[in-house]
């Protein structure tokens, strides 16, 4: 394998597979230095493997359904905070108060954050889930195609993931 497609696919294994630098280096016969020095080369180029992979779990998962775990998990905490709150007798009335405050002030922080994800990672999470499904639907309609699809994904994604970071 030619160095580049190499790089390449060590992107891929980071970011599809979501495979450590450690795992990846030794799967691709290479050290770990040299995957971590083009994880970083990729960054100076524009191309962020975390935020790509980040991307691709969303893609993965559907960005709804993390918000909605997101959200989830911190009523969760909240509601177990608010009955500790009500059964604690040691507590003052007015440190129970400040507390409460503390509490809702959280859950409105928590609530308009998950109503402002992150526009570039929903981007990149829609751009990832379209290149799945055209993927599947070359392999299960066209699959003599897929070869050459594979061969222009690559590069395609690296491209896009610059384009949509920027």
């Amino acid at each position: 394998m030619k160095p580049a497609q190499t790089r390449a696919k060590a992107r891929t294994m980071f970011v599809q597979s979501r495979l450590s630098l450690v795992v990846i280096a030794q799967q691709l016969g290479v050290s770990r230095a040299t995957a971590s020095r083009w994880k970083k080369a990729a960054l100076q180029e524009g191309d962020d493997w975390d935020v790509a992979r980040s991307a691709a779990v969303m893609a993965g998962q559907g960005h709804e359904k993390m918000v909605s775990d997101a959200v989830e998990g911190f009523a969760e905490m909240f509601q177990t905070t608010m009955s500790q709150l009500r059964t604690n007798e040691d507590m003052k009335p007015e440190d129970r108060v400040k507390l409460m405050a503390s509490l809702a002030d959280a859950f409105n922080k928590m609530m308009g954050a998950a109503g402002r994800a992150s526009p570039k990672l929903s981007a990149l999470a829609v751009a990832t889930d379209v290149i799945q499904r055209l993927a599947d639907f070359i392999r299960e309609r066209f699959p003599h195609h897929g070869q050459a699809f594979e061969e222009v994904l690559e590069p395609f994604a690296l491209a896009l993931s610059r384009d949509l970071s920027e």
